[in-house]
């Protein structure tokens, strides 16, 4: 069963037992009426397709037999000519497994209508065609996180990795109303929570850790605050060592029952594959198998899946580099560089400077080093430490402004802090 659950099969009686016929172990499990004894379930009609699948084998497998007769009956013929032989035995075993093709070619003329409908589509969209960041120049990169994407978001540790994700995390599904998951593998789902609280309410961090006390206004603050995240559509797990097998079954019931149109994976090195790393299986095998996971899943289930990733610590070491992160630091594995349609680093240069001025500690740089469908550059950001949260910069809010279309829409001060649900750009989409 755990066999058909990875291959992405339906799990019930019938399925099991052509499983266990194939791999040629029926008999050891005590035949069908020793599995039948097991379950008093039958069949679903859910799983019709892959019962129909299963028939469609049977006569693929029934046509190969009579076409190696018929091929062995004219290869024993000397009347026959040895090209006509091959031909005629290319195109007979073609047409006994044409029907076992998964994914047969298409014509241009069979998708061109698809595309248009796509086109049109977003032609009539005012811009972001996916899940909103809740960041101006953000989503003029990406034009929101589009379904079937693999995000990696890399940095090294300390540097905000998770509070950014959170941040994102916390803009779609407050401010735009979209279901999200947020897998956490390292933090608690009460740390994340305190953390929501602190970017949602504004109140310091160390006052909702006790180290400072509450004014009393601020208690009024803070239930509304909660009040907003309480209505949000955020779904936390907390599951320790999470294996892949456990990622994809959650991910899958998330999005079915809940309507989940982005997940959240923090961080991708701390997942397992659920195979031991005896036998030469080692870290780097795991992590291509778990980068390769994630990319299937996200297309599969048609969502964007935005996993967080250590950094290689050469980086700090790189000569005039400023520490400034690189496609090749992504630790462990080349192929999460490959399998990611979007690669983007955190860089923070006070950490690295060692400075105490609090506005160069706050100078954050997002690095889109990788853009499959768009282009690559950097965003300029501040992040305000005793919030755990991220904002535009203040360069960035007055380009949105010069670049908006404010016919007949209030106008607004780009200095003041930066609110997704204030703003006629995003309050359009």
């Amino acid at each position: 069963m755990l066999e058909l659950f990875n291959e992405r099969s339906p799990i019930d009686m019938l399925t099991v037992v052509d499983k266990l016929r194939r791999n040629k172990s029926l008999e050891i499990s005590g035949g069908p009426a020793r599995l039948a004894a097991l379950t008093q379930q039958v069949g679903a009609g859910a799983n019709v397709e892959y019962y129909v699948r299963i028939l469609q084998q049977k006569t693929i497998q029934r046509n190969l037999i009579d076409v190696s007769y018929g091929i062995l009956k004219d290869a024993f013929d000397p009347s026959v000519a040895v090209d006509d032989l091959v031909g005629k035995a290319q195109d007979s075993v073609y047409k006994a497994i044409a029907g076992n093709l998964k994914n047969p070619y298409r014509h241009v003329s069979e998708v061109i209508n698809a595309s248009v409908e796509r086109i049109e589509r977003v032609q009539k969209s005012s811009g972001v065609t996916g899940v909103h960041s809740g960041f101006y120049k953000i989503d003029q990169f990406t034009m929101g996180w589009q379904p079937g994407n693999l995000i990696i978001l890399g940095a090294r540790p300390s540097v905000g990795k998770t509070a950014f994700a959170l941040n994102l995390a916390r803009n779609a599904a407050v401010e735009f109303n979209e279901p999200v998951a947020f897998f956490s593998l390292e933090m608690t789902s009460m740390e994340l929570t305190d953390r929501l609280i602190a970017t949602e309410s504004g109140i310091s961090s160390d006052k909702l850790k006790g180290k400072l006390k509450m004014l009393p206004d601020e208690w009024q603050v803070l239930e509304q605050s909660i009040g907003r995240i309480f209505k949000s559509p955020l779904y936390i797990d907390e599951t320790p060592g999470l294996t892949l097998t456990e990622f994809t079954a959650k991910a899958k019931r998330l999005v079915r029952e809940k309507g989940v149109r982005i997940i959240f994976v923090d961080y991708l090195q701390l997942m397992h594959s659920g195979k031991p790393m005896a036998g030469g299986f080692s870290k780097v095998q795991e992590v291509t198998e778990i980068s390769n996971t994630l990319k299937t899943t996200a297309k599969e289930l048609n969502v964007p899946i935005i996993a967080l990733a250590q950094l290689n610590r050469n980086l700090m070491s790189r000569m005039g580099s400023n520490g400034k992160p690189v496609l090749s630091d992504l630790k462990d594995s080349g192929s999460i560089e490959q399998d990611a349609d979007i690669v983007v680093f955190l860089h923070r240069p006070g950490l690295i400077e060692l400075t105490d001025d609090p506005e160069e500690l706050a100078k954050t740089e997002v690095i889109f080093a990788k853009n499959r469908n768009g282009q690559v550059g950097s965003v300029n950001m501040r992040y305000v430490g005793h919030l755990m949260k991220f904002e535009d910069d203040h360069n960035a809010l007055y380009e949105a402004t010069m670049t908006m279309d404010t016919s007949g829409s209030p106008t607004y001060n780009p200095f003041d802090e930066f609110n997704p649900s204030q703003n006629e750009f995003y309050k359009n989409q």
